[in-house]
């Protein structure tokens, strides 16, 4: 009968413990999540806060002196502690290089478009590629208010041609797509930022492509002189340009020879420069009044920060994710490192709890060891990852299903968060094993050798 009722009561002990260790991880899963998404001056305020108590309070001045023990000790321990410090790099490593390839896609975007410009597109179309707008709405765009006009009267628009066409990449020689933008002398006043860096523009009504410098990075054939094969004609490449934005990654060509070859009989956008501030608002009224133009219009660079949007998150989660996984590793190692460093030091804190150092010195002190190493691993991981991938070249798949060239960009608030996730492991590392010592029994732990 004993037996019997024991087993229900097992179980149900067990039921709570599960329920208990599952609500310590979240608790800890969202403590994490809170610490990570502090800002900056919170952050600073409780390192201040911590530095305060530790040198103006007689329970903080026995954690340091505590501490400096332990970190006195860690060259004779100096492959355990390793792993904390490795395992953290590696987690801050991988999460800013993952960060930094969505900011610099994101950034690289941002860069191509501004306040100044605006592209028309057809109603209802997210991108380029899916617009059409016919070559008799061309003037009635140009008559427009809220469109700049040139020296000569003329309004500043250029009606676009978009045409994705495969291209041999120099890694692997696999065909990836690239952009080819059909443009009149307009396109070049309305971008300044596009300036011929070798070789010359195009010439009109003839086969010639000027290269973006990003796209002659990541493609073969097409340096200046070379010629290649586009619908079954050959086109002469004669000259190379630099924007400092997605444009890089571009090839251009006259707009009346791109269309004859496939066969366009309208165009893709309008990009225009806004006559002053009140440019926009002006010509997205006019638009909107005028029932010929089912039109929809943008500022350059809001259209062009919503072509970034998608894939950013995309990246951002994808980061967020595998920095989780690997962030539950180095946890992990942390815990077993502690717990193994607070057992082989069983007898010293023993003593030093004898001598009067109470529960709170003892957490203290183990915890402030395990953040020492944890700031190590994090600033390890963010310097090998700003070594490593800032400014590192690559390309992806961006607007209009075409390759961008863009640069990794790892900014000091990637970096920033990166320390603040080492020092977030290293808190949930070092807490239990903090706690153990501070409750092991004095007696017991005097006995151990």
């Amino acid at each position: 009968m004993r037996s019997r009722s024991a087993r229900p009561a097992s179980r149900r002990t067990s039921s709570w413990l599960s329920l208990a260790n599952i609500g310590i991880a979240l608790a800890l899963a969202a403590g994490l999540a809170l610490w990570i998404a502090l800002p900056w001056p919170a952050v600073l305020a409780l390192a201040v806060a911590l530095l305060l108590w530790l040198l103006l309070t007689r329970s903080g001045k026995l954690a340091l002196a505590a501490a400096s023990i332990g970190i006195a000790s860690l060259p004779q321990r100096w492959g355990a502690s390793s792993v904390i410090i490795v395992g953290i790099a590696g987690v801050v490593g991988v999460l800013v290089a993952m960060l930094a390839m969505g900011e610099g896609f994101s950034a690289t975007l941002r860069q191509t478009g501004s306040e100044d410009t605006a592209i028309i597109l057809r109603g209802g179309s997210q991108a380029e590629t899916n617009s059409v707008i016919t070559r008799d709405q061309i003037p009635l765009i140009g008559n427009l208010p809220g469109i700049a006009r040139d020296a000569g009267g003329q309004p500043a628009i250029s009606p676009e041609l978009s045409q994705v066409v495969n291209l041999p990449t120099k890694a692997d020689g696999t065909d990836a797509n690239v952009q080819v933008r059909g443009v009149g002398d307009a396109a070049w006043a309305i971008r300044p930022q596009v300036r011929m860096v070798e070789g010359r523009k195009f010439g009109q009504g003839l086969r010639e492509l000027v290269v973006g410098q990003g796209a002659q990075q990541q493609f073969r054939g097409l340096e200046v002189g070379h010629r290649i094969e586009l619908a079954n004609q050959d086109w002469t490449i004669v000259g190379k340009f630099a924007a400092g934005d997605s444009h890089d990654s571009e090839l251009w060509g006259d707009a009346q020879t791109i269309a004859s070859t496939y066969n366009r009989s309208a165009y893709q956008s309008v990009t225009v420069r806004l006559d002053g501030r009140n440019g926009f608002r002006t010509l997205k009224a006019a638009l909107e009044d005028d029932p010929r133009l089912k039109l929809d219009v943008l500022t350059t660079r809001d259209y062009y920060t919503r072509q970034s949007e998608q894939l950013t998150k995309l990246i951002h989660i994808l980061g967020i994710v595998i920095g989780t996984i690997m962030a539950i590793g180095a946890v992990f190692g942390a815990l077993n490192t502690m717990y193994a460093a607070v057992a082989s030091r069983a007898r010293e804190i023993a003593t030093m709890r004898a001598l009067g150092f109470r529960g709170l010195p003892v957490v203290m002190a183990v915890m402030l060891e395990t953040m020492l190493l944890a700031l190590l691993g994090g600033m390890l991981g963010a310097g090998i990852a700003w070594l490593v991938f800032n400014g590192y070249t690559v390309s992806t798949l961006g607007q209009n299903f075409s390759q961008v060239v863009f640069q990794f960009k790892v900014s000091p608030a990637l970096l920033w968060s990166g320390l603040k996730w080492a020092l977030g492991i290293g808190m949930i590392g070092g807490l239990f094993p903090a706690l153990r010592a501070a409750r092991m029994p004095v007696t017991t732990a005097l006995r151990e050798t």
